[in-house]
């Protein structure tokens, strides 16, 4: 289930965008929200909203990536996602300059 959200948000960005640095930010906006949630789902009171958050939404990009794959694929795919964040950082890093 958590493989499926994921493929089908970046499925969203990539057809609305079109643009290499498009998936490059949704990738990045997809795993820093499901990081966001997966922190509010241990730390909310309502155990309700708790226990449905952790059980229907995935921590991050790479705790999916590490449920569905594993060896060498996992590896591959681990340093894939390390690789996108890294382009990541220098897009924000070239805005932030050029926003100066």
């Amino acid at each position: 289930m958590d493989l499926l959200i994921i493929v089908i948000f970046i499925l969203i960005i990539v057809c609305w965008f079109r643009k290499f640095s498009s998936f490059i930010y949704a990738l990045a906006i997809i795993d820093i929200f499901l990081r966001i949630i997966s922190f509010v789902a241990h730390n909310i009171g309502v155990k309700e909203i708790s226990s449905f958050l952790i059980k229907y939404v995935p921590k991050s990009i790479p705790s999916v990536i590490d449920a569905y794959s594993s060896g060498i694929l996992n590896s591959i795919l681990l340093w894939g996602f390390v690789i996108c964040y890294g382009i990541f950082e220098f897009y924000i890093i070239k805005t932030f300059i050029h926003k100066r």
